[in-house]
């Protein structure tokens, strides 16, 4: 058996195993740091207060409230202090000297496919905990089996205004993909748009040493991935760099509709460059929904996908490889894709205590065949805090984000914030696009710190506080030589994430948006076995254990075996 056979069958054998636990969800993460950045519910209990006192979002309880939680955890986490645990720690102490709030861990699990399948696992017996944060495929069971409290009288009294103001950013989107009937049965997060677009990481220093430019289009990128697999970029004489790094066992190739955001290392911005989205519901000519992944753009993206794999342009253990990042922190591969802050929040400050001059630099392409930058675009909602129905204080998850919200500044975020109990990402949806601009500003001397202590933006007065702890001048430029990451690595992460990730998205680019990131009917019922197949045959064809033409056979069996009806489906739900 062959070695590209044998890649295949270990690669298969493990996307069964994540296509069976993504029935219920199909968030995949790659990533554990990420950026900071009217009914039932108030009946069935609320804060102890003075009778006819208006609530307040801060108020603390005059006794003690137990809330039992379920919690994910990061195993390669270790910044807790000696002593402290996910239940007992800086910020469950803050929640109780705050709002005399106990938060209790009643199970645990590692945050990913462990956490999905422990939170399946509650559903299914009906046995969850007061609050737990899920995905928005288990936020859609449990409110079809009747398990959630509705929280719109909660929300409406005691969401605080910066909140509520962040939620109204959305233009109703957010309260929508939480609103069943007319009740509110979540806390719906929202993300910052820039959390949505997958760009391309590249080695500018290598670029530099060979004399190429930042590629732009595909033929550019072909270019500069053989010159970085053949030309011995690293100079050390040995054939051992890679051009593209590619998913790690159990990633993503593409994002699609349920998961929209966050696919590090996958080849999102190559399919867009051909106007392919595979795994979004879009518009035909016909006016009809279509699926991005039974067009012909997504077999020409395929196609070229497969040719880069077979010139040995990407990692050939990909989809194998338990961590991508590694090839980025040892200095191995040239080029991946991923969000603005799979930068500094990623790989990048391992890669640079390694090799201080890798010079990792951000670019919104490869382009289309126009010139144009065409990403497909996520929700700003994919996360969603839900409350136990019949729980007595459902307020306490509410105030428990205000809280997060108003002081996360403040926190000495040497404790990893994701120890904060029931933490969801809140953003306004330009809050990076704004940083960004503040923040340069702040370098050019025309605004102070103090005078970006903005109500939402949490972490904009702090990060002009500190910006030029790190960013050496001149100011305007961003290479690695114009950092100094060993003042405090921490802000240099947040920093090097903004100006150069961020950074790239300051220009217009074509926004696809998915027709809807809900599911129906026979989503919930067919999905696992048309993804599966999807996820099988584009792997099967990259690596060339199928012809290109098996891409029409999918196209059939997608039609018949449920996408046919998911269509018909979605366009009836649209009406």
């Amino acid at each position: 058996m062959s070695k590209s056979k044998q890649r295949i069958q270990i690669l298969l054998a493990g996307l069964i195993l994540v296509v069976s636990l993504s029935a219920c969800s199909s968030k995949t993460t790659t990533s554990t740091e990420t950026p900071a950045a009217s009914t039932a519910g108030a009946t069935e209990g609320t804060q102890t207060a003075a009778a006819g006192s208006a609530a307040d979002p801060f108020g603390k309880a005059e006794k003690p409230i137990t809330i039992k939680i379920g919690k994910d955890v990061d195993a390669a986490d270790k910044s807790l202090p000696a002593g402290d645990s996910p239940e007992s720690n800086p910020y469950t102490r803050y929640i109780k000297e705050n709002l005399n709030i106990d938060t209790k861990i009643v199970w645990q699990a590692q945050s990913g496919k462990d956490y999905d399948q422990k939170v399946n696992l509650a559903i299914a017996s009906n046995d969850l905990p007061d609050a737990l944060v899920v995905k928005d495929t288990q936020f859609r069971q449990m409110v079809k089996s009747g398990q959630l409290a509705d929280l719109t009288e909660v929300y409406n009294k005691y969401a605080s205004p910066a909140l509520k103001s962040i939620i109204e950013t959305t233009k109703g989107l957010a309260l929508k993909s939480v609103t069943v009937d007319g009740k509110m049965y979540a806390l719906p997060n929202v993300t910052t748009e820039s959390d949505m677009v997958h760009m391309m990481w590249i080695r500018k220093d290598w670029l530099d040493k060979l004399g190429l430019q930042p590629p732009k289009t595909m033929d550019d990128l072909e270019k500069v991935a053989k010159a970085f697999v053949e030309q011995d970029p690293d100079g050390n004489g040995k054939a051992d760099t890679i051009g593209i790094t590619g998913p790690q066992l159990g990633g993503l190739i593409n994002a699609d509709f349920i998961n929209p955001n966050n696919n590090n290392y996958g080849f999102d911005p190559i399919f867009g460059s051909y106007h392919s989205y595979p795994g979004f519901w879009l518009k035909g000519a016909d006016g009809k929904t279509t699926y991005g992944s039974i067009q012909p753009e997504t077999k020409q993206a395929l196609s070229k996908l497969h040719d880069l794999y077979a010139a040995g342009l990407i990692d050939k253990e990909m989809s194998i490889r338990k961590d991508a990042q590694e090839l980025i922190k040892n200095g191995t591969s040239g080029i991946y894709f991923g969000m603005w802050w799979a930068g500094g929040y990623g790989p990048l400050g391992d890669a640079i205590k390694i090799n201080p001059k890798a010079n990792w630099q951000a670019y919104t392409a490869p382009l289309d065949a126009s010139g144009e930058f065409t990403p497909h675009m996520g929700n700003p909602t994919n996360q969603f805090l839900v409350v136990r129905k019949g729980y007595e204080h459902p307020e306490a998850a509410i105030q428990m984000e205000n809280l997060l919200l108003r002081d996360e500044s403040k926190f000495d975020v040497s404790v990893n914030i994701g120890n904060y109990p029931l933490r969801i990402v809140f953003a306004p949806m330009d809050e990076m696009d704004v940083t960004y601009n503040m923040l340069k500003e702040v370098l050019a001397g025309t605004k102070t710190a103090a005078e970006l202590d903005i109500p939402g933006y949490k972490l904009l007065k702090d990060d002009a506080e500190n910006v030029k702890k790190v960013k050496l001048e001149p100011y305007d430029k961003y290479d690695i030589q114009y950092w100094d990451p060993n003042a405090d690595l921490g802000v240099w992460k947040r920093m090097y994430s903004t100006f150069v990730g961020v950074g790239a998205l300051q220009h217009p680019y074509k926004k696809t948006y998915s027709v809807t990131y809900a599911q129906t009917k026979t989503v919930e019922s067919r999905w696992a076995t048309l993804d599966k197949l999807e996820k099988e045959t584009f792997l099967k064809i990259i690596m060339g254990a199928a012809p290109i033409d098996s891409f029409d056979k999918f196209v059939s069996d997608w039609k018949k075996q449920g996408g046919d009806t998911i269509l018909s489906e979605i366009d009836a739900d649209l009406k």
